[in-house]
């Protein structure tokens, strides 16, 4: 006996007269998306695409990145007298929340709080013949 086996799978696993033992662990090219495990427990050419991947939260999916629901404005990024809006609630849209200021709907930011000023000068605290000017507008 001096017959060779090669997996084609990979071809530096080689045995000597028998069968190789050929795996591929494809976790390692990192097939998942952020904040996601990834598990390939049978490693083997018949089981290409069967690795696992899964969210922190417990989502998973076979064969690819799972979606991941990821609701940025669960914490409150953008403080009082803001609203905040997550289009995409996943871990591949990430940072992607606006911020909108409740008393100026024209007033927003991506990503963060916006810098919403209140007018002092709107309730018209001068008085008749006064102009109010607030430097903060």
């Amino acid at each position: 006996h001096d017959f060779k086996c090669t997996c084609d799978i990979d071809t530096s696993i080689v045995q000597v007269d028998g069968p190789a033992v050929c795996s591929k662990d494809e976790c390692v090219s990192m097939p998942c998306g952020a904040g996601q495990t990834c598990d390939d427990p049978k490693q083997t050419k018949n089981s290409l695409n069967d690795f696992t991947c899964t969210c922190s939260n417990g989502v998973s999916a076979t064969g690819g990145p799972a979606t991941c629901e990821v609701d940025e404005c669960a914490k409150d990024p953008c403080g009082m007298g803001q609203t905040c809006e997550d289009p995409n609630k996943d871990y591949t849209s990430q940072h992607d929340f606006k911020c909108t200021c409740d008393n100026d709907a024209s007033i927003t930011q991506i990503d963060g709080p916006a810098t919403c000023f209140k007018d002092e000068c709107a309730s018209q605290p001068c008085g008749v013949d006064q102009t109010c000017n607030d430097p903060k507008q």
